[in-house]
């Protein structure tokens, strides 16, 4: 069945000098929005494809793992790259890099990884409740961006938990600092993945923030889930993160139900394979078939849920290591099985809510601005 929609917004989104004629951002994923799968997504349909996350100090430093990781389509316009930083001077340092070598012609912070791992050292979503470190953070990127024109745009959460409420701060000060947009993934820090996002903060964000785009982030599994964000909150766009996994064809449903298309049914077992091996393909392009085959597992689970496919032919894509392997796999399968309705709805890490763990005293004093010691020491993706 071909669904139906009307479009809720037919606005295209602007972010600094850009348009994105379909209001739709893929959000950054660590070991999953590389350039391989930017360019499986971009081939259904227009919207904004950004990096996974990069560290600022790995960047200046030039990680040869970071530096592999930034790597852009010849074609991919604009160029978004998310950076990580919780030292106003090294993302001003690694900003100006960006603009010196032309690495990116659009720089995203991240202000929003529930990680604790980050969060125990005041970054991620920790960072936005120091109100004066962040817009010193923001500040710098803005400032080092601003003479080559690259927009700077920055994603945060809720907060950290229900008692410690930070995005309407945030987004306030992102946009004073220079921001040319702002983006809420609508839970807080402890909820990590779990439970359902609260839209009506995205809604709230929207009222705070006037002068530049608000983007909402969080439980967006389809095109009717996206024009219903925007419907009941009034954002500028959505960034569209798990919904994407093991079916980069949602950029095609995002693509006709902002256009107020049809939108197409779910691809059956066939055309779903023929992905997969594109994906695999585009994998080992960008690494080597070893390393790149390796990576794809972790997408098999993703590509065919839903699908009649046994306990043990699962088991086997779940370990594939080659790219002869993987055809032998796929012919195995039932290419005519349709698209099933179990394939949809929530995918991805979930997990369950958890207290936030944070450097001592953090809580303390939200005007301190005092750089978290040892918190990007990290590698990108990391």
């Amino acid at each position: 069945m071909v669904m139906s929609t009307a479009p809720t917004t037919t606005k295209p989104l602007r972010i600094g000098p850009f348009e994105v004629g379909t209001p739709v951002v893929l959000a950054p994923m660590a070991g999953i929005t590389n350039v391989a799968f930017r360019r499986l997504c971009r081939q259904y349909g227009a919207g904004l494809y950004v990096c996974e996350m990069i560290t600022a100090r790995a960047l200046v430093e030039r990680d040869a793992m970071t530096m592999h990781m930034i790597t852009f389509d010849p074609d991919e316009h604009p160029r978004s790259m998310q950076l990580y930083g919780v030292d106003p001077r090294t993302v001003g340092e690694a900003v100006r890099m960006i603009v010196a070598e032309d690495l990116a012609d659009h720089v995203d912070m991240n202000f929003g990884c529930p990680v604790p791992k980050v969060t125990r050292k005041g970054g991620g979503a920790a960072l936005p409740y120091k109100r004066r470190l962040f817009a010193e953070i923001v500040r710098a990127a803005v400032e080092a961006a601003e003479p080559a024109g690259l927009p700077v745009t920055v994603k945060f959460r809720i907060g950290i938990d229900d008692e410690h409420l930070t995005y309407l701060d945030a987004g306030r000060i992102a946009e004073a600092e220079g921001a040319r947009a702002v983006a809420l993934h609508a839970r807080t820090a402890a909820q990590r993945y779990s439970g359902q996002a609260d839209w009506s903060a995205i809604a709230r964000l929207k009222e705070a923030v006037t002068s530049v785009p608000v983007l909402g982030n969080g439980d967006v599994f389809s095109a009717q889930d996206a024009l219903r964000m925007v419907d009941e909150t009034g954002c500028d766009g959505v960034v569209v993160g798990r919904g994407c996994l093991g079916r980069p064809w949602l950029f095609r449903d995002l693509q006709a139900a902002f256009a107020g298309e049809p939108v197409p049914e779910g691809p059956a077992l066939g055309e779903v394979a023929r992905v997969l091996r594109t994906h695999a393909e585009l994998l080992t392009e960008h690494h080597d078939e070893d390393k790149g085959v390796r990576e794809l597992r972790k997408h098999m689970a993703w590509y065919l849920r839903g699908f009649p496919v046994g306990g043990d032919l699962r088991r086997s894509f779940a370990m594939v290591s080659t790219l002869a392997e993987l055809d032998d796999l796929i012919g195995q399968l039932d290419l005519d099985a349709e698209f099933p309705a179990e394939a949809e709805g929530p995918r991805g890490r979930q997990g369950s809510p958890g207290r936030v763990v944070l450097p001592e005293g953090w809580l303390d004093d939200p005007e301190d601005s005092t750089v978290p010691a040892g918190a990007d020491v990290m590698h990108s993706g990391g």
